[in-house]
């Protein structure tokens, strides 16, 4: 057996290069093929964390919030569940925000009229590594960070409010008693209840508000699934009895319809390319049955067994099918960055294991076409030689 290999191999390489033109054509169908099953899958897999970046946007999906039942329940949280969420949710790129609201007075400078305003204090560098943890986007950067005066974001109705308040502007809250400055770093517009809030730090609001170590909920980013957030959820409320978990179910079902969606269309895409990919090859490979009749029948004549010539043609198309798909699938991994960039505005990242997933389906669907060469196990050594086959 292993000196007949040699020779098994041999007439491999000589089925392929008997008819260059054909090979060409095959090659051509199952590279493109090929690149175009990568590129898909790549950006199937690459679009999940496209969405959850580009839903981040749009705030936090998870609420975690004090326990609002009965007379002695608390108002707020403990900020040590902060960190107790940063702890569970290690590894999930969870994106965890602390919040403490409350009212002030607010004036842009001395001997102005002071306005009432909700302060929103929100901590900063909560979350694990790489994931901000302010969903909008670190809302206070842009001015020094001066522990006497923080710097601050105001909603644009605010700022109307507030005189015209502009960037740059000293800001000046008052709660009771207590007093507080901050520096204006940005004023900006989403559309909600924010463009009626000053956001600053969670220090500056405990601090007026005479509430330290307190906060009124903790807003989390938990990227998923909608069945996987509600499964965070449930397993979150068992460890964090004390507090009320629950979701912003519209954000959570819009980006789990919305991925499954896109998912749904790139799986089908790639299986349609599939099929027609092995229909090409299917027709190629008629006409080189038609073509090796001879060579069939001359194999069989010298006593070749039908089984050892049909794993010829089978080594072929495999032989084709694995050229076609290292190449084809490096190709489409690199038009699916393009294609990326095109579709979401950031370049895909290639995903690794898209490659050899690619090159097995590439082979599967190139053996699956060189079926009709299943036709030449019946050819008789005779009939052939009489061209009568």
């Amino acid at each position: 057996m292993s000196q007949s290999r040699p020779m098994f191999w041999r007439i491999v390489r000589r089925l392929i290069a008997a008819n260059r033109g054909r090979l060409v054509v095959i090659l051509l169908a199952l590279g493109a093929g090929a690149a175009v099953t990568a590129a898909l899958l790549n950006l199937q897999i690459d679009a999940k964390k496209r969405l959850t970046t580009e839903f981040r946007v749009f705030g936090a999906n998870v609420i975690v919030a004090p326990q609002r039942l009965g007379a002695g329940s608390s108002e707020t949280l403990d900020e040590s569940v902060a960190k107790q969420l940063i702890s569970i949710g290690r590894g999930r790129h969870i994106a965890v925000l602390p919040m403490l609201y409350i009212t002030v007075s607010a004036a842009a400078s001395a001997g102005k009229q002071p306005v009432q305003v909700v302060v929103a204090g929100g901590a900063r560098d909560l979350s694990p590594a790489g994931v901000s943890a302010d969903p909008e986007g670190n809302k206070w950067s842009g001015v020094s960070e001066n522990p006497a005066q923080p710097a601050c974001s105001v909603g644009a109705r605010a700022a109307a409010h507030l005189n015209n308040l502009k960037k740059g502007d000293l800001l000046t809250l008052r709660s009771g008693n207590r007093k507080g400055e901050c520096r204006v770093g940005s004023i900006h517009s989403v559309g909600g209840p924010e463009d009626d809030q000053v956001g600053t730090t969670l220090e500056l609001a405990q601090r007026l508000a005479a509430l330290p170590d307190r906060v009124s909920l903790v807003q989390l980013y938990v990227p998923g699934r909608p069945s996987e957030i509600q499964g965070f959820i449930s397993d979150l409320q068992k460890q964090i009895p004390e507090a009320d978990v629950h979701g912003v179910r519209q954000f959570t079902e819009a980006e789990g319809k919305l991925y499954d969606r896109i998912s749904g269309l790139l799986t089908a895409t790639v299986a349609v390319v599939l099929v027609l990919t092995t229909l090409c090859v299917m027709a190629a490979m008629t006409n080189v049955a038609m073509e090796r009749k001879n060579d069939v029948g001359l194999m069989k004549a010298i006593g070749g067994a039908t089984r050892r010539v049909l794993r010829l043609f089978l080594a072929e198309a495999a032989t084709l099918g694995l050229i076609a798909g290292l190449v084809g699938a490096a190709a489409g991994l690199a038009l699916s960055v393009a294609l990326g960039k095109a579709v979401f505005g950031v370049a895909a990242q290639p995903r690794l294991i898209v490659y050899p997933v690619v090159v097995a389906l590439t082979i599967v669907v190139a053996v699956a076409g060189a079926y009709p060469l299943r036709r030449l196990a019946g050819i008789r050594p005779a009939s052939v030689f009489r061209g009568e086959a």
